[in-house]
């Protein structure tokens, strides 16, 4: 079994996995090949690989050789020429490759005989905890979305009483208390921060208070126990209770970070203009959701900007700063899927009755697998 690590796009600092991986992987017999520099951006040099058994190969050696490929992200257009000629038909791709929005990408793999896993379509059940790698970037990029917040709002955020008069602690709102919601309370916490939190899951009210914040609730929000821990559409009655509620908040907001998300849609509006011109100057607003569209209707995917004097940042990529650790825990994430595919001495196993496996296949054997993507 030989499996092949690719280097990112340029604007990712991640790699799917670093040295230490790796080497759990060789001491199973397994052949790693390593494209060169893929850790570098995540402080994983070549050397370092070159340690824990992996091989330095080209990228076009990976491609053609390996019978498991590793990127998070879609292989670039330098590599469509090998797709649309059927070289890699039978080769196993594993990455993040959010085939909702992709659905063109996504024929052109299934015509090429590619099988490809996106681990972003995994059921999110208790067994897919240690391979959910949605929790564990999330993770990151909420505890991230706090410190730039904090970064860029031009006051403290806990309170202090000095000699020279008292700071009133920073008032901040989280709208979504998922997994990087919630890891954005504890961080906006840890820095004396006031938080008020909105969710349209009346089941969280209690993990968001156990972390000392307010729960801002609305009565009457549609079921999202089944939606995997993402947000549903709501009635248009239901909405408008939500956008008074949340304008009465924001009114009273310095910071404000959104969150929520639909899978395969446009990310839903819960900050109107008019909202934005009720927050005082100086005033911050993290965007999480900014790929899939924004929470507001004025974010720009991947841009900072001032609107009436309030900052609006626009990242969905903030795990991709901290590329050390989101490397790592990705990492384990695969680790852990592996398992599920190859048996304990190393040869590929496709179980297709179990639901992880199943639920994660989007291209098999020259047709389009996925239930939703069908």
């Amino acid at each position: 079994m030989t499996i092949g690590v690719l280097k990112e796009p340029a604007h990712e600092t991640r790699v799917s996995l670093l040295a230490e991986a790796v080497a759990t992987l060789t001491k199973k017999g397994i052949t790693i090949l390593v494209e060169p520099d893929a850790g570098e951006k995540a402080f994983c040099s070549n050397p370092d690989y070159e340690k824990s058994g992996a091989q330095l190969k080209s990228r076009n050696e990976i491609l053609s050789t390996a019978d498991i490929v590793l990127c998070i992200h879609q292989p670039d257009e330098s590599d469509s020429d090998s797709f649309r000629d059927n070289k890699l038909k039978s080769k196993i791709f594993i990455g993040v490759y959010q085939p909702l929005f992709h659905i063109d990408r996504i024929k052109q793999w299934s015509a090429s005989g590619v099988t490809a896993f996106s681990l972003d379509m995994l059921p999110r059940t208790t067994r897919a905890q240690a391979m959910d790698v949605l929790s564990s970037q999330a993770n990151i990029a909420g505890y991230k979305a706090v410190l730039t917040a904090a970064n860029s709002y031009g006051r403290y955020f806990p309170m202090f009483m000095t000699a020279a008069g008292s700071i009133a602690p920073a008032k901040v709102l989280i709208l979504g208390a998922g997994v990087a919601g919630l890891q954005a309370i504890a961080t906006a916490k840890r820095l004396g921060a006031v938080v008020e939190v909105f969710d349209t899951r009346p089941a969280v009210k209690e993990e968001v208070m156990s972390l000392g914040a307010k729960f801002v609730e609305v009565e009457g929000a549609a079921d999202a126990s089944k939606a995997g821990g993402y947000a549903v559409e709501q009635s248009e009655d239901f909405m408008q209770r939500q956008k008074a509620k949340i304008a009465e908040s924001i009114a009273k907001a310095d910071i404000v970070i959104t969150t929520a998300q639909i899978p395969g849609k446009k990310a839903p509006i819960l900050i109107t203009e008019e909202m934005i011109k009720a927050m005082r100057n100086g005033s911050v607003i993290v965007d999480l959701a900014s790929a899939s569209g924004g929470n507001t209707p004025v974010t720009k995917n991947n841009e900072t900007f001032k609107y009436n004097g309030v900052s609006i940042i626009g990242n969905s990529s903030l795990q991709s700063t901290m590329p050390g650790d989101a490397s790592k825990v990705y990492g384990k994430n695969v680790l852990n899927f592996l398992q599920l595919i190859l048996t304990k001495e190393g040869q590929l196993n496709l179980n297709w009755e179990d639901d992880l496996v199943k639920g994660s296949c989007i291209t098999h054997n020259g047709e389009i697998v996925h239930e939703r993507l069908k």
